[in-house]
């Protein structure tokens, strides 16, 4: 595909020149619309109605779901149907009315919710007020698909769900307590709401999953997982905790603010999960038993940590570069851990959705084209340009969706302690390859291409070797990780001296080099 900034640049008749057009490809976030799918269509007592097309629902609910989190079909999603004649003359109404109508009869038991689209928001079509008129009443959310981006997108839907579903009856809990005691009693003093795991959430299950743990072992009960484990039924309960734990920086605080309780976010990284579970421990008052499990826990589940940090492999942290590209909650948690805790250099991080000053997908592209760390971070994006710039000597470790990666495991956490080693571990494993990957087979291999252009074994030992051309080579080594380069400059080397040899040359010069890497 042609790059705009390719394109001649055309010079207006007053002979002013254009700025060149910035194309910022691979978009980092997806709608307002996909956003309230993924976060309402958790709930099994919710049905949607997309108002669109037929072929519109069919990335949201079946092709993204299936490669992230290996849902098959979201089944509780219904198109309105949109078609020309809605576009250009009729409007969506009546498609609309005639989706809600089959769906009672279908799911009489389920709550409707209409949500509208990019295609719907385009032709301006609010139903909020004649649905308001229905009976009962249909709720309908705008999802300013063409406005916000993802996150924005589920915060609103959560807020929005709270402020339709949820407060009115948790009021009515405080006004009239059964049996003279009120919903916010002293029993539930030690519930804790964990906010925001959807659909599209990358390592949801895990993470949630470590979350929990850490909950429960500071002395808390989980009282509502919302949305992913509770129904639209149980959105009132969302007021009966005395702590409310947000999953992501991305959303989900809006919630929190809007319940009036203290909210903590979920923890990456040893000191931020040590106090995570001290502060939460305060709040419930149950600081001792926090305590209690902290101490034990160094002592069992971050004891891997205590060993691969002696072990030899520790040698390399201090001086081994990584780069993460994600969304903002793993980004921060990444850098606080490998850089903060472990030591490790930061070569870039950008997070998503992306604060002023950090890269976009372009500057990113050429920043890992330029030079490659030893772990990159990121989504299928950042491989891809991985695979461009011919880093071998790069992993690719996923920290972020668009995939196509599958997390649905309770192994594979980045949150708590669990994840402090679980991320640990995956790095000295791919070191292990990384280390493998650059043994030097390859050299035995030039040797005997060299044997086979020419008999005497001297011939490559013959070649002269100018300053410039080494200066050449040791750029080309720059853009590899330095645990690499070591093989990587004898492999290289070889590579130059095989080209030379073949093509009868007495001396290596830059263009020599040039020519023979380009091969």
């Amino acid at each position: 595909m042609t790059d705009l900034n390719d394109l001649p640049n055309p010079v207006p008749a007053g002979g002013k020149k254009h700025a060149p057009i910035e194309l910022i490809r691979d978009l980092e976030s997806t709608s307002g619309y996909w956003a309230a799918v993924w976060t309402m269509c958790t709930m099994p007592d919710v049905h949607l109605i997309c108002d669109a097309p037929i072929g519109c629902f069919n990335l949201v609910a079946t092709a993204v779901p299936d490669y992230t989190d290996a849902i098959p079909h979201i089944h509780n999603i219904t198109p309105s149907v949109m078609r020309e004649q809605e576009v250009t003359m009729l409007g969506t109404a009546g498609a609309v009315r005639k989706a809600v109508e089959a769906l009672r009869r279908l799911h009489p038991d389920k709550t409707i919710i209409v949500v509208s689209t990019a295609e719907s928001e385009m032709i301006s079509s609010d139903h909020r007020d004649w649905l308001s008129k229905m009976d009962p009443p249909v709720p309908f959310f705008w999802s300013q698909s063409l406005e916000g981006d993802e996150w924005e997108g589920r915060d609103r839907a959560l807020v929005w769900l709270w402020r339709n579903f949820g407060i009115e009856n948790a009021r009515l809990k405080i006004e009239k307590p059964q049996d003279g005691l009120s919903q916010f009693s002293i029993l539930n003093s030690q519930f804790v709401n964990v906010i925001g795991p959807t659909y599209g959430c990358f390592n949801s299950p895990s993470d949630l999953h470590e979350v929990k743990r850490l909950i429960e072992g500071a002395g808390g009960k989980v009282n509502l997982v919302y949305p992913i484990e509770a129904t639209l039924k149980d959105t009132p309960r969302l007021a009966e905790s005395a702590v409310n734990v947000v999953m992501y920086r991305e959303f989900g605080e809006a919630l929190a603010k809007e319940l009036g309780k203290p909210y903590l976010f979920a923890p990456i990284g040893i000191r931020e999960t040590t106090e995570f579970i001290q502060k939460l421990g305060d709040l419930l008052g149950t600081r001792e038993q926090a305590e209690a499990f902290i101490a034990h826990e160094k002592k069992t589940t971050l004891a891997p940590l205590w060993d691969l940090w002696r072990g030899p492999q520790g040698d390399w942290f201090a001086t081994t570069e990584f780069a993460v590209v994600a969304g903002r909650t793993y980004t921060e948690g990444l850098v606080r851990l490998l850089a903060d805790e472990l030591g490790m250099k930061l070569q870039f991080a950008s997070g998503r959705p992306r604060q002023p000053g950090e890269m976009n997908n372009i500057q990113i592209r050429e920043a890992l084209h330029k030079k490659q760390p030893a772990f990159m971070f990121g989504s299928l994006n950042e491989k891809i340009y991985l695979t461009e710039a011919q880093a071998k000597a790069t992993h690719f470790i996923p920290a972020a969706f668009p995939g196509a990666v599958v997390r649905r495991s309770l192994g594979t956490p980045f949150m708590g302690y669990s994840g402090v080693v679980y991320i640990v571990q995956e790095m000295v494993n791919r070191y292990y390859d990384l280390v493998f990957n650059f043994l030097p087979f390859d050299n035995v291999a030039a040797a005997g291409q060299l044997r086979e252009v020419t008999n005497p074994l001297t011939a490559a030992s013959r070649l002269v070797w100018s300053e410039a051309a080494r200066a050449q080579l040791d750029r080309q080594l720059e853009g590899i990780p330095w645990i690499s380069r070591i093989s990587a400059s004898r492999e290289l080397r070889a590579q130059v001296e095989v080209y030379a040899v073949k093509h009868n040359l007495r001396e290596v010069t830059p263009e020599v080099v040039e020519r023979a890497l380009a091969g």
